[in-house]
């Protein structure tokens, strides 16, 4: 029989899965961190770029097109942090009058949701797959030739990586909150 772990805020695990589980959530963490990189990045490339049309009357290359990659690759950077904390925006006053009256219930309907989550940020990521094939392949890049131009792979890769990394901790918290139904089942026999 394997002993009983707990990870913050989770259900109980077997002792090796801790482990894995701490590892991955440091990697979690990590697309996160460099997600709030890229939101410093964001920043100081519009505070340069207003500063340039102040001062010089013209507007800096690339910076709608690294605007518009940065933004999502924030989003997809930092989904998984927010998912495995909990912090996704949603309007929680069904399930809460769910859970006060049936709370296996309404812990069904959470990981129906995060499988649900779980279903898209997979699809976004198959689509991902094939855009950022496209783009090694035709050598894909933004800006304006002969002015500045960068390759748009190392963005789309990240975004898939987000998108995959999102995908399985919907999963994983689908499956924690399956479990935790299941043992309060057991409990209330």
């Amino acid at each position: 029989m394997h002993s009983e772990v707990k990870d913050a805020g989770s259900a109980a695990m077997p002792t090796g899965a801790a482990g894995r589980m701490r590892f991955w959530n440091r990697g979690v963490d990590g697309l996160a961190a460099l997600g709030t990189v890229m939101i410093v990045m964001l920043m100081t490339i519009i505070v340069a770029d207003v500063l340039a049309r102040n001062l010089m009357g013209a507007s800096l290359p690339l910076i709608a097109e690294l605007g518009a990659l940065t933004v999502v690759l924030i989003v997809f950077l930092q989904l998984g942090t927010a998912v495995r904390n909990d912090r996704l925006a949603r309007t929680e006053f069904v399930l809460d009058a769910l859970a006060a009256g049936r709370p296996r219930a309404a812990e069904i309907v959470r990981a129906v949701w995060d499988l649900c989550g779980a279903a898209i940020c997979a699809g976004i990521a198959y689509a991902s797959w094939g855009i950022l094939r496209r783009d090694f392949d035709h050598g894909e890049f933004i800006g304006v030739t002969g002015v500045l131009t960068m390759p748009t792979s190392p963005f789309r890769l990240l975004i898939f990586i987000g998108a995959v990394v999102a995908a399985v901790q919907f999963a994983i918290v689908a499956a924690r909150r399956v479990r935790s139904v299941r043992r309060k089942g057991e409990a209330a026999r």
